[in-house]
């Protein structure tokens, strides 16, 4: 399926907010997971795994072996997606607090440096990056929590954003991680997983890994299986994984 271009003013870090049986029921037709597990709140590393099911009543299998991942510099906090999880006292994630989000989120989109015409094998929607595309980080701006080509923007009301056409490659590839839906102003923006500086360089907010294995997850992310990430310590997610009907902990 070739990818949808975008060439709208806003490629939004978020759709509605899901909530009660709606939520649920979007868990229950996800046919793609991939979970993110961490040792604590506190820890700037984790392990990835990908797992998928043919149906919704289906077991989830595992998709090829787990692999390294690292997340904020200050760990995880419990973020705002798709459900809020039954958690035992987790910090908040808030705005540069460089905690990445924990919880179930949407993966609805892709951006990266390749023009659109070259990425065919893009399932998702795909936004091509420009020097003139910036994720909002301004909670007083209207389009916060939002990518945004600022040359198609007729007033600047932002003080605060990120280019995201950088000078190096992490954003060469990513997905869009659906915290914050609401963009409730200071509960945290434009959460991306994309390529890392190193194993041992922690994110602002984002999880990060190798460019081959996030290629991997681009190609095989399909929105028509809705696809979620899942992401908590290893002890908080054996306690939800049941009652969301969520993958086994393999580790």
């Amino acid at each position: 399926m070739p990818p949808r271009l975008f060439s709208l003013l806003l490629f939004a870090c978020s759709w509605p907010f899901a909530t009660g049986r709606t939520a649920t029921r979007e868990l229950d037709r996800s046919r793609q997971c991939i979970v993110v597990l961490t040792d604590n709140w506190a820890s700037t590393t984790g392990v990835m795994h990908a797992f998928e099911r043919s149906e919704a009543t289906a077991n989830w299998k595992e998709r090829g072996p787990g692999f390294a991942v690292v997340v904020g510099k200050n760990g995880l906090g419990q973020g705002r997606g798709l459900v809020r999880l039954d958690l035992d006292g987790p910090p908040e994630k808030k705005e540069g607090d460089d905690r990445a989000p924990a919880g179930i989120f949407r993966l609805s989109s892709a951006f990266g440096y390749a023009p659109a015409r070259s990425t065919a094998w893009v399932k998702l929607p795909y936004l091509a990056l420009s020097k003139q595309v910036e994720g909002i980080d301004d909670p007083n701006s209207r389009y916060y929590n939002k990518l945004v080509d600022r040359s198609k923007v007729a007033k600047i009301d932002w003080r605060s954003s990120e280019q995201m056409r950088r000078d190096d490659v992490l954003y060469k590839w990513g997905i869009v991680v659906e915290h914050n839906p609401a963009a409730v102003p200071g509960a945290g923006s434009c959460i991306f997983l994309h390529i890392w500086k190193s194993s041992s360089a922690p994110t602002a907010g984002c999880t990060a890994m190798p460019e081959s294995d996030l290629v991997r997850l681009i190609r095989w992310l399909d929105p028509a299986r809705n696809p979620i990430l899942v992401q908590t310590p290893r002890a908080d997610y054996r306690s939800v994984r049941a009652k969301y009907g969520l993958p086994p902990d393999h580790s």
